[in-house]
């Protein structure tokens, strides 16, 4: 079939109600369990020839986390759908008050190719538990895991009710040019934008998970070891392919000789010998991602790293000191496992220029000041973050997950992804008994006052 026809016959189905029922849609989540478990093996495969992850991190951040997700909507699903009960106000009496989550209907999700599984599974176990029918469009950049992503589709449901459509940029711009009842896009803001573009010609509401520059501040009474530690985690987790890695480094003039010296020997222990086979470092995506990496190298800049192996796509964990902003590598979010380092010595000054620039999807702070820590926290804008740590405020089901402004557009994660593909349907059941006369024509003086009492 071709796309139109796969949206049409999905429409189709929608219309028949089928979706609308609970037990239908956990029976549809269970369904997907069994074929994503029944693919372990090729899921793990694809990822390790696509991006060069070890089984470990392939299961930890991709493959066991979707499980979660998944776990945890089957669990939650039925209070999620429960139709709620409202106060009524007086001017409504007498009456009840309901709000129903409906499914929008025909969704298309868009992922990259970056955590291509969990990016790809997240967002449609959301739209599934909702109710809605799903067009999945997987990266042409991840081809294997594309692959896997549509064997496990195609054994978990007929493509009238969830399909996956392979392709590049010639299948993506159909796939725009369609009307969906909701886009969910995950990817750069470049592409974010084109795909806002495209909704927006038939008013259709959107969803972008993108990213930015996420900044990493080490203030001058954090615990700089374990600082250290916890950041060359989540900079070079695959390969600093991650949207919510932190970018760039801001460290207190005070301490930046011992957290250099302290990210060198994490650094060390981390990553022993990138190169070998059997190190599970994993590898840029193409060449095109590695040469624009490379470019980024300034010499004269260059602490630790730097080099390389373009046959392999593999770039060692780099860092860069006495970064400015005018370096190029500050002038679009890195994507790669080059860490820009600059130091700072008035916090206050630090966290205007950061809000005075869009609005980062990660945020990181470090410090043993609690008090502090709070204030910082309030007074940037970005869409998630951690304090005293990286990237690991996404892995839960418990909090939503999204950026704002330049990294993005609302949010999903359990009760929130639940809700991002659902609309919220307020209903009045006003009651025959009694009809209030107030609020009919012709209006005099005494209704004034009864309408002024009852909406004060």
């Amino acid at each position: 079939m071709d796309i139109t026809e796969i949206i049409e016959k999905q429409k189709n189905f929608f219309k028949s109600g089928k979706t609308l029922d609970v037990a239908f849609r956990y029976r549809a989540l269970e369904g997907l369990e069994r074929a994503v478990k029944n693919h372990e093996k090729e899921v793990l495969d694809a990822l390790k020839k696509d991006l060069g992850k070890s089984e470990q991190e392939a299961f930890m951040c991709e493959y066991g986390l979707s499980l979660s997700e998944l776990n945890h909507m089957k669990k939650h699903l039925k209070s999620y759908a429960r139709v709620r009960r409202a106060k009524t106000p007086l001017t409504n009496f007498p009456a009840v008050s309901h709000v129903y989550k409906v499914p929008y209907g025909n969704v298309l999700i868009m992922s990259p190719w970056n955590y291509p599984i969990l990016l790809t599974m997240e967002p449609l176990i959301d739209a599934i538990a909702a109710g809605n029918t799903a067009v999945v469009k997987p990266s042409a950049y991840s081809p294997n895991t594309s692959l896997v992503i549509k064997s496990i589709i195609e054994e978990a449901f007929d493509p009238e009710y969830v399909s996956v459509t392979l392709g590049g940029r010639a299948e993506n711009q159909k796939l725009l040019d369609e009307k969906f009842d909701y886009i969910f896009f995950t990817g750069s803001q470049k592409v974010g934008s084109e795909v806002m573009q495209k909704a927006a010609v038939h008013l259709t509401p959107v969803t972008l998970e993108l990213g930015g520059k996420s900044p990493c501040i080490i203030d001058k009474d954090a615990d700089i070891k374990l600082a250290a530690k916890r950041v060359v985690f989540g900079k070079y987790l695959n390969v600093g392919q991650t949207c919510v890695a932190p970018d760039y480094i801001l460290c207190h003039k005070a301490v930046k000789t011992k957290f250099l010296q302290a990210v060198k020997n994490e650094i060390e222990k981390q990553f022993p010998d990138v190169f070998s086979e059997g190190s599970g470092y994993g590898k840029i995506i193409n060449e095109k991602h590695f040469d624009r990496l490379m470019g980024f190298i300034d010499k004269d800049k260059l602490f630790i790293g730097g080099k390389s192996d373009r046959e392999k796509l593999k770039i060692e964990p780099t860092v860069l000191d006495n970064v400015t902003m005018d370096d190029a590598i500050m002038k679009e979010e890195v994507f790669g496992p080059l860490m820009p380092i600059m130091e700072f010595e008035d916090l206050d000054k630090v966290l205007d220029s950061i809000d005075d620039m869009p609005h980062p999807l990660a945020f990181y702070y470090f410090t043993n000041d609690l008090k502090k820590a709070k204030r910082v926290v309030k007074k940037c804008r970005f869409g998630g973050g951690c304090i005293n740590d990286t990237i690991i405020h996404i892995a839960t089901s418990d909090m939503p997950f999204g950026g704002g402004g330049a990294s993005g557009m609302g949010n999903y994660h359990g009760k929130a992804g639940f809700d991002t593909f659902s609309h919220s349907k307020s209903i009045v059941d006003k009651k025959r008994l009694i009809d209030v006369n107030m609020r009919y024509s012709p209006y005099d003086n005494f209704k004034l006052k009864l309408i002024k009492l009852f909406l004060k």
